[in-house]
């Protein structure tokens, strides 16, 4: 007897009832974002689509999104004044703060809001953390993430995703929330971050570059697939509440790994480079940028990924491309 698998593959209507791999709005985590100022809508160069918007202006866009069936986005700091012990990232009075207290006072809980807590943006050098002797010192810096993890909280922030690669920080933010009665305020944690190339656009869009140096001495090096499950795995035990991998694209084989090691929600960050990698060639008329875009979402889901952070997301909903 010949095996006829192309039975199953020769209407869409079968195809779509046998697929495997499915892909839900609900899966999607929009990146924003915010600056200091009014009425501010300002387009990023090298990030096609992707703008920089003042709290009020984010509002409106939010609310847009919301009709699409985006309900849980990510906010990043952009703009604040930048010090060598990156305090403003945690006043009560930053724009991430203020941006999560107008949206929570718009849309209460119809909208879910995530906020990167880093120090990138906040300092003067550039780095994800206290600097000292050319080295970012760990502990000083958990104790600033942990700041802003509060301060994010007290805003109405839902969830806290720490992005910068601390030992130990999970375990300082979920203290420091606990002890200030935030026990319901999830994190989700940026566990096996990658140093990459494919931050490229990101750094000018949240103005993050390190002046000086690189940040190899605390980002994950790309050539050690074992030691992305201790990271994540620690920081399981510190109490995160779900992990990611970042970035995504290159990275499918630890998604997936990582999917077959925990219990927890794993999330995927489509970072700016793979989203502007695609934007360039669809404007250039290279590829099929829809298709691409699709068979990329498709593929962190086939990976693993229950969550996909995604610059795409708005533009997936808005067009019916699912």
């Amino acid at each position: 007897m010949l095996i006829r698998l192309r039975r199953l593959r020769k209407l869409p209507i079968v195809r779509e009832m046998v697929a495997e791999t499915r892909l839900s709005k609900d899966m999607f985590i929009y990146p924003y974002f915010v600056v200091p100022g009014k009425n501010v809508i300002h387009g990023i160069d090298a990030m096609p689509g992707i703008n920089h918007f003042s709290a009020d202006t984010l509002v409106k866009d939010v609310e847009k999104g919301l009709k699409l069936g985006i309900n849980k986005i990510l906010l990043f700091g952009v703009g604040e004044e930048k010090s060598e012990d990156a305090s403003s990232s945690y006043s009560e009075k930053s724009v991430v703060a203020n941006a999560v207290r107008q949206l929570k006072a718009a849309f209460g809980d119809d909208i879910y809001i995530v906020t990167d807590v880093c120090t990138c943006a906040y300092t003067t050098h550039g780095h994800c953390g206290i600097l000292h002797d050319n080295y970012v010192q760990n502990d000083k810096t958990v104790e600033v993430l942990a700041k802003m993890a509060l301060s994010h909280a007290q805003a109405g922030a839902d969830m806290v995703a720490p992005s910068d690669m601390m030992d130990g920080r999970i375990l300082g933010i979920r203290n420091k929330l606990d002890q200030n009665g935030f026990v319901n305020t999830s994190i989700m944690s940026y566990s096996i971050k990658f140093a990459s190339a494919y931050y490229g656009p990101f750094r000018e869009a949240a103005d993050s570059a390190p002046g000086k140096g690189d940040r190899k001495a605390y980002q994950m090096d790309f050539r050690n697939p074992n030691e992305t499950m201790r990271e994540a795995f620690l920081d399981e035990e510190e109490g995160a509440d779900i992990l990611m991998v970042k970035p995504a694209l290159a990275y499918l084989d630890i998604i997936h790994r990582l999917k077959e090691n925990t219990n927890l929600p794993v999330a995927c960050y489509n970072v700016s480079g793979e989203y502007s990698m695609v934007k360039a060639a669809g404007q250039k008329g290279w590829i099929d940028e829809q298709k691409v875009i699709m068979e990329n979402m498709y593929a962190f889901s086939r990976a693993g990924a229950n969550i996909i952070i995604t610059y795409h997301a708005k533009e997936i909903l808005e067009k019916g491309w699912m």
